[in-house]
């Protein structure tokens, strides 16, 4: 019972990881980026959280050095976090913030379309279709009026919303390769998995700081004290605690359940900046709130199989680090 507790206890903090602290993150990435580039903060926040995170692994004697968990980790570090982050900052070239947050919450619909083994499961529940379904409306209720206000100074948007697209689709695919392909690296390794994701996703990042100047665009002088604590937060809270998280749940927990963050976290972002931005919240916000919370709460508390047992019993594919 006690190892039973325990392992619920670090499901529900890894839950608050991943819903309420990367939901913050969107007001933190806004203040980072008044002092760094984007590619440049993605290099910064990805290198620095990975070393750290890769010491600790090997503090703990963890195997940090294998080959196929190296090959494997940077496949998934770069389709998972290189591909969808880069992906968002080109597609605000074209469309809103508002867009953006709308069709970046579908990553929870295509990683329930792509996820094969559990399409039983999933398509027999229409607990979990209406629930994704409905926390789908629930965010475009959030920003349905940003969207109504918008003016025609986006051009290109099919262009944007594709990439948005391509860029979902990169992030639902890198889940289930992480929860499926790199199970068993992972069980063996621990955290160490995440780290080289975080790495091999920065080497990325920096290319294209590189490629786009990103390091001569930078006054350090004029960096202020609130971007350099914004990025010490996304270093900390938003990769090495929630990232990691992210990729621990995907091995516990069904991925259609974990992907209802891409729900929650524009729930959160709402509420702190209204509370942090003063930005205002209306009506029509409140209630898609309501929306999202019940789209959650379909999706997280459907009726189990004895599949979804399995997920309890054995960590889902691999073993609770």
């Amino acid at each position: 019972m006690r190892t039973g507790s325990k392992h619920n206890l670090s499901i529900v903090a890894a839950y608050f990881l991943i819903y309420v602290v990367w939901g913050s993150t969107y007001y933190f990435i806004g203040v980072a980026l008044q002092g760094f580039p984007t590619f440049l903060l993605g290099l910064f926040r990805f290198f620095v959280a990975g070393i750290v995170l890769l010491a600790l692994c090997a503090l703990r004697r963890e195997k940090v050095f294998r080959l196929r968990l190296i090959q494997r980790s940077a496949v998934s570090g770069i389709i998972l976090l290189f591909v969808d982050m880069a992906v968002i900052m080109l597609a605000q070239r074209y469309v809103s913030s508002s867009l953006v947050a709308i069709v970046a919450s579908s990553t929870a619909i295509w990683i329930m379309l792509f996820d094969v083994p559990m399409w039983k499961t999933n398509f027999r529940s229409m607990r979990t279709i209406s629930g994704l379904l409905l926390g789908f409306a629930g965010v475009a209720m959030l920003y349905m009026e940003q969207l109504s206000g918008e003016t025609e100074m986006h051009l290109h948007r099919e262009y944007g919303i594709l990439l948005l697209i391509g860029g979902c689709i990169s992030w639902a695919v890198g889940s289930l390769y992480a929860k499926y392909r790199s199970s068993a690296e992972e069980e063996v390794n621990g955290f160490a998995g995440s780290a080289w994701q975080m790495l091999f996703a920065s080497v990325m990042f920096g290319l294209c700081a590189c490629v786009f100047d990103d390091f001569s665009k930078v006054e350090w002088k004029e960096i202020s004290l609130s971007s350099w604590l914004a990025l010490a937060y996304l270093i900390v809270f938003g990769s090495l605690l929630a990232y990691s998280a992210y990729v621990w749940l995907l091995k516990v927990r069904p991925a259609t359940e974990v992907a209802t963050h891409a729900y929650v976290n524009p729930v959160v972002a709402v509420v702190i900046g209204g509370g942090l931005g003063g930005e205002d919240v209306t009506r029509i916000q409140l209630l898609g709130l309501a929306v999202i919370l019940v789209s959650v709460m379909l999706v997280n508390r459907q009726k189990r199989t004895k599949r979804n047992e399995t997920y309890d019993r054995t960590g889902g594919a691999g073993t609770p680090v």
